[in-house]
Parts: structure tokens; sequence; C-alpha cells
């Protein structure tokens, strides 16, 4: 049972579909009046050895969670589709 948002911090995700590896917890959006966790945040994987910064962010609904165990989460989405743009950095063109 998670009874802090801090003990979903540094959890590796894993898609149960093809089990592959999306990467660990970054952050949580929540639901502000409710206090509900709404989604988990992913950030995406690096590029070309981190010179480039990353890709998209995966922004994981809370429904398509499966199993919150000790060290994982186990999901439940296709990864393409819940892929998000990261936002650009202001010094960026």
């Amino acid at each position: 049972m998670i009874t802090r948002v801090t003990d979903l911090h540094c959890k590796e995700v894993i898609c149960v579909d093809g089990g592959q590896r999306l990467g660990f917890v970054s952050d949580v959006e929540v639901e502000v009046p409710q206090g509900q966790i709404c989604a988990i945040i992913v950030p995406g994987p690096c590029r070309f050895f981190n010179f480039f910064g990353r890709r998209d962010d995966y922004i994981i609904p809370w429904k398509c969670i499966k199993r919150i165990g000790p060290d994982i989460i186990l999901v439940d989405v296709n990864p393409d589709s819940c892929c998000h743009p990261r936002p650009k950095p202001i010094w960026a063109p």
C-alpha cells in the first residue's frame, strides 16, 4: 500500500505487455481538490550519450498501473500512446 508519494520515486516502471523498461518514476500528477494521484511521470530515454537531452516523457494514468512492488511498478499501457513532449528549455531555439 502506498502511504506517501515519495514511496513511488525511483521505482522502475515496466510494461507488462512486452516487458519493456520505461524508466524510473520522477514525478506524479495529483488532483489537488481530491488529493488523488492521476498519473505517474517517467522521463523518456536519453538521447545520444546524454549530450542532447531526453526524449518525450511517459505520462502513465493511474488506472493503467497493475501492480506496485517494492522495487518496480508494472503497467499495462502502450508506451507510444502515453508519450508527451518535454517542455523546451527557454534557451532552446
